[in-house]
């Protein structure tokens, strides 16, 4: 990655799609696909740098999201509150158009296990899709928890947690995940609440106000956790119970007496942490930061214990106030590229880039700038990491991606 330079430029015409929103490979890195403003998704070989293909109306609003199933098979979400099923091979129609959403679609995880869909939206809901089902008509799905503004959703590698981050700077933790499992608002189990002062239920009524691209993200929320019975039906004999719910406010420096943010979150491809991006209430601040998962009970049970600790983190360019830039690990989870004013940085937890296991500081330590990109007019909002090649892409706000190789 010292040899990587910017490599190919494609500039696509604000008129037709506007920015590019989100970045996608598939998981063979055949093909990269661009989530597009304007209800557009474009697909282009990464290798060749060429045009396969545009999918000129693939929604009816903004494209958010992009999430491949297998080497053929992807998703998208839009803000016309739908998704979409897609089949490489026959780009012309899609395979299915699923309805449930009442707001924006921001965010699509899949589990290769069951294979089972899960979407997360600006109405608070996260919604489970059994794939195993689909028709042409969509495929059956049922309501799986709500959260007042919610912003993104992620599954661990395994799938053993579920992440929720709002904007209202709190991070929800569902430990031991059962998708399978029917619950009801209001039936999970709290497993502890940190820096938590008022009662109100986070699960009760209301959704999140859709936020428009370039607006403030931040809205003041005093609705936290309250300690709820857990039914038995969520206990398990001689063991944890199933979908136990953890609310908590990370650490961010410089926020400690402000509140933030959490606009993007990413989890590590090995499953030991997560990345969030946060913006301060007054949107003058941005910061990269990496908190490590520590499994295990709490050392004393009457004390609570935030599972997540915060090893790394960075101050970001205060640039593109109220865009949400999507920031990734790399494959091996060594690096991290985050968009960067008009170009990204990839950072490292050591000049050396090594593991996070085996670089912990004992307390917050910087990320180190291993090396700064920059090819674009506008500002970056979103970028990601080939799975299968030394490449990297990013796409900004006039609507340019642009892929970054080694130049020997």
């Amino acid at each position: 990655y010292g040899s990587i330079q910017p490599a190919d430029s494609v500039y696509l015409s604000t008129r037709t799609h506007g920015a590019v929103f989100n970045l996608e490979y598939s998981p063979d890195g055949s093909v990269l696909t661009v989530a597009c403003e304007q209800t557009e998704v474009l697909l282009f070989d990464p290798i060749s740098s060429k045009h396969i293909k545009t999918l000129s109306e693939a929604h009816e609003d903004c494209v958010n999201n992009i999430r491949f199933l297998d080497n053929r098979l992807f998703a998208t979400c839009s803000d016309d509150t739908t998704i979409a099923l897609w089949d490489l091979r026959k780009l012309n129609t899609k395979v299915c158009t699923l309805h449930g959403h009442t707001s924006w679609v921001k965010n699509i995880e899949y589990d290769t296990n069951t294979r089972l869909l899960v979407t997360s939206g600006f109405d608070g809901n996260v919604i489970i899709w059994d794939t195993n089902r689909c028709t042409e008509d969509g495929c059956p799905h049922k309501k799986f928890f709500h959260t007042r503004f919610l912003m993104r959703m992620r599954l661990t590698p395994d799938c053993s947690k579920m992440l929720i981050s709002t904007s209202s700077g709190y991070l929800l933790i569902l430990h031991d995940l059962d998708l399978n499992k029917s619950l009801e608002v209001g039936s999970y189990p709290i497993l502890r609440a940190r820096r938590t002062t008022t009662s109100s239920d986070i699960t009760s009524s209301g959704s999140s106000g859709p936020r428009a691209v370039g607006s403030p993200c931040h809205q003041n929320d005093s609705g936290l956790v309250s300690e709820k019975h857990m039914s038995r039906s969520s206990q398990r004999e001689g063991g944890s119970p199933r979908n136990s719910l953890e609310v908590l406010t990370p650490e961010v420096p410089g926020e400690r007496d402000r509140g933030n943010c959490i606009t993007s979150l990413q989890l590590h491809p090995k499953g030991w942490a997560t990345l969030l991006r946060c913006s301060s209430n007054t949107d003058d601040q941005e910061w990269t930061c990496v908190y490590e998962f520590q499994e295990g009970a709490p050392v004393r049970p009457v004390s609570p214990r935030c599972s997540l600790r915060l090893t790394h983190c960075i101050e970001e360019a205060n640039v593109g106030r109220g865009y949400i830039k999507e920031l990734c690990f790399s494959p091996d989870g060594r690096m991290i590229s985050s968009p960067h004013g008009f170009g990204i940085r990839l950072l490292g937890f050591d000049a050396h880039c090594s593991e996070l296991v085996d670089c912990l500081p004992k307390e917050a330590s910087p990320l180190k700038e291993i090396r700064s990109l920059y090819s674009h007019n506008d500002v970056v909002l979103t970028t990601k990491f080939s799975p299968t090649h030394c490449q990297i892409a990013s796409g900004c706000l006039s609507g340019r991606v642009s892929l970054y190789q080694p130049k020997f």
